[in-house]
């Protein structure tokens, strides 16, 4: 989904947008804005136009093999990675051009750890982006901690703030409602793989 959340940012002074579970965003100059912790935010870019995107995914459910395209756990991950590259392609940039920029996929959300989410939808990403020769140039994944990334597109630059101190109970209850919309919900929509 689309993300409709805009505000002003006032620590940076920019215009920005609020990143939730599921959703992505496509912008050449708006600060995007999200905060994870088992879920991953992929942040793309064209340095040659500047147009940027970012996405915020988790991948549902316990695959044997996660990083398998055709799993039914995986379609979500490509689903969400495929729907913002699609869309930044729609609004002018070039996909051999695209850089990656990659964070979270924490051990955050009690009773998710038996089963790794967070490492799970880390090496996902990976292996996506490198499966689809996307270089990836910065990542920060996996550990204990939520973090709150802010993805600057007319520059490319991440600002990441590790939540250490925290125990964000908004974070678990929207990333565990997530998890539970995607258990339930098929997978719809086509998704084009090239």
């Amino acid at each position: 989904m689309h993300a409709p959340n805009r505000y002003f940012d006032r620590n940076f002074g920019l215009d920005a947008v609020k990143i939730l579970p599921g959703e992505y965003y496509v912008t050449q100059s708006l600060l995007l804005v999200t905060v994870l912790g088992s879920c991953v935010a992929a942040c793309l870019r064209d340095p040659t136009t500047g147009i940027s995107g970012i996405n915020h995914f988790m991948l549902p459910g316990v695959e044997k093999d996660p990083r398998n395209p055709i799993s039914a756990s995986a379609r979500y991950g490509v689903f969400a990675m495929e729907t913002l590259i699609n869309q930044l392609t729609k609004a002018g940039a070039r996909r051999d051009k695209l850089v990656a920029k990659v964070f979270g996929g924490g051990a955050v959300l009690d009773g998710f750890n038996v089963a790794n989410v967070g490492e799970r939808n880390a090496d996902f990403v990976l292996d996506f982006l490198g499966r689809e020769r996307i270089a990836v140039t910065a990542k920060d994944l996996c550990g204990p901690y939520p973090r709150k990334v802010y993805f600057f597109p007319e520059t490319g630059q991440v600002k990441i703030k590790v939540m250490k101190q925290q125990h964000n109970e908004t974070i678990m209850r929207r990333e565990t409602e997530y998890a539970e919309h995607l258990r339930q919900a098929p997978v719809s929509g086509d998704v084009e793989l090239f």
